[in-house]
C-alpha cells in the first residue's frame, strides 16, 4: 500500500529533490581549481638551457629534461600575428565573442550526433586551456557529458579571471605540436628554424593544421593547411609539409658554437649562463681548427682543441673543445682532458733556473748523451730528431726544445721544487710527488689539461702572476699570485719569441714565426700521442692541442705540422693589423753585448738579471770542475759476448773535472791514476768503483753489472 503525501507537503518535497538534485549535479560537474595566469607563467618551467656570449649572443643550448622539450614561455607580442589569426580562426573563431562556451558549436555537435553525422569539435580555446590546466578534465575517455559539463564550467571561471590575450598565449605556449615539442616556441624553432615572432602566413597554416592531429602525416596535414587556406595554390603545402616534418635540421637559432662548455654549465632547465666567451672568436677558433683537421685527415689526426683567453681579465673568449669531424669520440671534451705535455712545461723549468741565478741565457749546457741512475734502471734522454748538438746557450736549449740540456738544468733546480712550482702554476694533475715523476718530468712526463696550460702561460705573459682563468661573466677576478719572478717571466718570454734561436731546430719560416712579437712553444708527447702549441702576445694567450680522442698515436704529425697552423692561424685573425710591440724589459734586467770563445753561437746581445751579465762566454776549465766519472754510468749493465774473445771485451773507465792525482779503485784493486783512461777486463759479477782523492777521500762511486 503506498504512502500518500498530504497536498501542502508535495511543492516543498518536489523543491527538496529538485536542490539535491542541483546540489549533486553541481558536485558532479564541479572541475577542479584552476591556476592563476602569473601562477601559470611562474610554473613554467624549460626543458632547454641556454649559453650567451659576453654581448648577449645565443652560442648553444642544451636539452636537460627529456620527459618533453619546452623552450622558454612566449609572450603573445612575440608571436606573430598572422599566427595568431590563423590558429583562432580554425580552432575557435568565434573566441572573441563567447564568454568561454561557443554554444551555437556546441548545438551543431549535438544535432549531428542526433542526426547520425560526424560531429564537428566544440571546444573552444578556453576549454582547452582549462584542460592543459587540469589534465584530468581532458584525460583519455573524457568525452561523456558529465566531463563535458566539468570542461565548460572550467573555461567559465577561467573566462572569469583571465583575459582574452592570457588565455591565447597560454593556449599557445602549452599546446602540443609534434613530439615532444610543447609550445610555440619549441615549434617554431624545431619545424621551421625560427623564431615565433618571425613565422610567415604559410608557416601559420600549417601550424594550425598541426594542432587537431600533431601526429598527422605530412599528406594529411598539408591537406588540411590547404582547406584552411580556402583550397588556392595548394600545391606548396605537400613539400613544406614534408620539410617541416622531416629530420632535424641544423637551426640558426641554435648554432652550436659551444656543445662542451654547455654540457659542462648548463645543468639545469631553464637556466641561462652569459659566459666570458666572444661569438666571432669562437667561431675563428672553430674555422681554423677544422681547416687543420681537415688538412690533415682522419687518417692522421682526428681531434683538437683550441682556448683563447685575454690576458689582462683572465676571460676565456674561446673554447673550442672538438669538432666533430673524423672523431670517434666527438663528445670527449679535449679542452679539459688530461694529456702529456711533452716540451711545453720546459718553459717554467728555466724560468726557475734563471731566477734562482743557476743559469744565465747565455750559459751553456751540454746536449750530448746522457744516462741517469734511477729507481727503475737507467733513464737515457734523446732529442726529438734523435741527434745531439753539443755545447749550446740556455737560450737556443729552450728556443730549440732541447730535451738533454731541459734535463741537465732539472738536476739543477731539483724534481721536486720544479714538481712544486709547475702545482703552484695551476697544474692539478701532479698529484704524486717529484720522485715519481723522475727525470722525465722535465720533457713533459705530467698529465696537463690545454686549460692549465693556457692559465700557466698566461702567467709568463703577466710577468710571472699566475690567476685562475673566467668562463662565466659576472664572476669576481681572482686575484693574481707571483708565482715567477718578473724577470725571469721576461726572459723565457724573450726566448720564446725569439726565431733566430729555434732556427737550428724548426728553421727561420715555420709555423711558430708570426710578423709581430709573439713567444711560442711546442710539445710532442711520447709515441706521438698528443701535439701542443701554446704562445701568446701582450693581449692573448691561445692554445692548441691535436690528438686522437682514444690516445692512438698521431702519423707524421709534428709540433709545427699539427697544433702550430692553427694556433698561428688564430693569432693572427686576433691581433689583425694592430699588433702589440714586444714587452719592455722589467726593471733588474740589463744587457750585454756577448761573445762565444769557440764561436760556437754567433756574437749577439743578450739580457741577464742584474749582476750574472758576462760579455766573454767560455767553457770553465778543467781545475774548476768537480771530478767525477763520465763512464761508466752508474747503475749500468754489461753482457759479455761469449763468441767474443775475453781479451778483446775492455770497459773504458773515464773520470772528468779536476782528477789530477786522483786514483781509480775498482772493489779493492787500484787501476791506477784518473789522468788518463783506464781499460778494464772486467768480469761477470757486480763491481763498485770509487775515485779516491790524494787525502783518501772517496769523491765519486759507480756500481756497475757485468753479466
Amino acid at each position: 500500500m503506498g504512502i500518500t503525501l498530504p497536498k501542502r507537503w508535495l511543492a516543498p518535497v518536489v523543491i527538496l529533490l529538485v536542490a539535491v538534485v542541483v546540489a549533486l549535479a553541481d558536485w558532479i560537474t564541479l572541475p577542479p581549481p584552476l591556476p592563476s595566469y602569473a601562477a601559470t607563467r611562474a610554473g613554467w618551467r624549460a626543458s632547454e638551457a641556454w649559453l650567451y656570449d659576453r654581448h648577449g649572443v645565443l652560442i648553444d643550448s642544451a636539452r636537460v629534461d627529456f620527459a618533453r622539450r619546452r623552450l622558454a614561455w612566449t609572450p603573445l607580442d612575440q608571436i606573430a600575428p598572422v599566427v595568431r589569426e590563423t590558429v583562432v580562426r580554425a580552432e575557435d573563431h568565434r573566441f572573441a565573442q563567447h564568454g568561454g562556451v561557443d554554444w551555437w558549436a556546441l548545438g551543431g555537435a549535438a544535432k549531428a550526433r542526433a542526426t547520425g553525422h560526424r560531429a564537428r569539435g566544440a571546444s573552444t580555446l578556453s576549454m582547452q586551456v582549462a584542460g592543459f590546466l587540469s589534465p584530468d578534465l581532458a584525460r583519455p575517455g573524457a568525452r561523456g557529458w558529465i566531463d563535458k559539463l566539468r570542461q565548460i564550467r572550467a573555461a567559465r571561471t577561467l573566462e572569469d579571471s583571465w583575459s582574452k590575450d592570457q588565455i591565447l598565449e597560454a593556449y599557445l605556449n602549452l599546446a602540443g605540436y609534434r613530439g615532444e615539442a610543447q609550445g610555440i616556441g619549441a615549434a617554431a624553432l624545431g619545424l621551421f628554424g625560427k623564431t615565433p615572432a618571425s613565422l610567415d602566413r604559410d608557416d601559420a597554416l600549417l601550424l594550425a593544421a598541426l594542432l587537431p592531429d600533431p601526429q598527422g602525416s605530412a599528406a594529411r596535414i598539408a591537406r588540411r593547411a590547404c582547406a584552411l587556406d580556402g583550397g588556392r595554390d595548394c600545391a606548396r603545402f605537400a613539400g613544406q609539409a614534408a620539410s617541416m616534418l622531416g629530420p632535424a635540421r641544423s637551426l640558426a637559432l641554435d648554432p652550436g658554437l659551444a656543445p662542451h662548455l654547455s654540457a659542462r654549465l648548463l645543468t639545469k632547465a631553464g637556466l641561462r649562463v652569459t659566459t666570458t666567451l666572444d661569438a666571432r672568436v669562437q667561431r675563428l677558433a672553430i674555422a681554423a681548427l677544422r681547416r687543420q683537421l681537415l688538412g690533415l685527415g682522419g687518417t692522421r689526426a682526428r681531434d683538437g682543441a683550441v682556448i683563447v683567453v685575454d690576458n689582462t681579465s683572465g676571460d676565456v673568449l674561446a673554447y673550442v673543445g672538438g669538432i666533430g669531424g673524423a672523431s670517434t669520440a666527438p663528445a670527449a671534451d679535449e679542452a679539459n682532458a688530461y694529456r702529456q705535455a711533452g716540451s711545453t712545461l720546459k718553459p717554467f723549468l728555466y724560468a726557475q733556473a734563471f731566477e734562482r741565478g743557476y743559469l744565465t741565457p747565455a750559459s751553456i749546457l751540454d746536449d750530448s748523451p746522457v744516462q741517469l741512475d734511477t729507481a727503475s734502471g737507467l733513464y737515457v734522454p734523446q732529442n726529438y730528431d734523435r741527434g745531439f748538438k753539443g755545447p749550446v746557450s740556455a737560450r737556443t736549449a729552450l728556443a730549440g726544445s732541447l730535451n738533454v740540456p731541459a734535463v741537465r738544468t732539472l738536476l739543477l733546480v731539483g724534481v721536486e721544487p720544479f714538481r712544486d712550482r709547475l702545482w703552484d702554476l695551476g697544474y692539478r694533475g701532479l698529484v704524486e710527488d717529484g720522485a715519481y715523476y723522475g727525470f722525465s718530468l722535465a720533457l713533459g712526463s705530467a698529465e696537463v689539461t690545454l686549460g692549465e696550460q693556457v692559465a700557466a702561460y698566461r702567467a709568463l705573459a703577466r710577468g710571472g702572476r699566475w690567476s685562475p682563468l673566467r668562463l662565466v661573466a659576472g664572476t669576481p677576478e681572482p686575484a693574481a699570485r707571483a708565482m715567477v719572478t718578473s724577470q725571469a717571466a721576461w726572459l723565457v718570454s724573450d726566448i720564446l719569441a725569439d726565431p733566430n734561436a729555434r732556427a737550428a731546430t724548426f728553421g727561420l719560416d715555420s709555423a711558430l714565426r708570426l710578423p709581430f712579437w709573439a713567444a711560442v712553444k711546442t710539445g710532442t708527447s711520447k709515441a706521438m700521442r698528443d701535439n701542443w702549441c701554446i704562445g701568446f702576445t701582450p693581449r692573448y694567450t691561445v692554445g692548441v692541442w691535436i690528438g686522437n680522442a682514444e690516445g692512438d698515436p698521431m702519423r707524421a704529425v709534428s709540433g709545427t705540422s699539427g697544433a702550430a697552423p692553427v694556433w698561428r692561424d688564430v693569432m693572427i685573425a686576433l691581433s689583425g693589423r694592430s699588433p702589440d710591440a714586444a714587452p719592455a724589459p722589467p726593471a733588474g734586467i740589463e744587457a750585454r753585448a756577448i761573445a762565444f770563445a769557440d764561436r760556437r753561437e754567433e756574437p749577439r746581445r743578450e739580457w741577464f738579471l742584474r749582476g750574472t751579465g758576462q760579455s766573454l762566454i767560455a767553457a770553465a776549465p778543467p781545475e774548476a770542475r768537480r771530478p767525477h766519472f763520465a763512464n761508466p754510468v752508474a747503475g749500468s749493465v754489461y753482457a759479455l759476448d761469449p763468441d767474443i774473445p775475453p781479451a778483446r771485451q775492455r770497459l773504458a773507465v773515464s773520470v772528468t773535472g779536476a782528477a789530477a792525482e786522483h786514483r781509480v779503485m775498482m772493489d779493492s784493486i787500484d787501476l791506477g791514476s784518473a789522468d788518463h783512461v783506464v781499460q778494464l777486463m772486467p768480469t761477470p759479477g757486480a763491481h763498485r768503483l770509487r775515485l779516491v782523492a790524494p787525502g783518501g777521500a772517496v769523491v765519486d762511486r759507480v756500481l756497475f753489472t757485468v753479466r
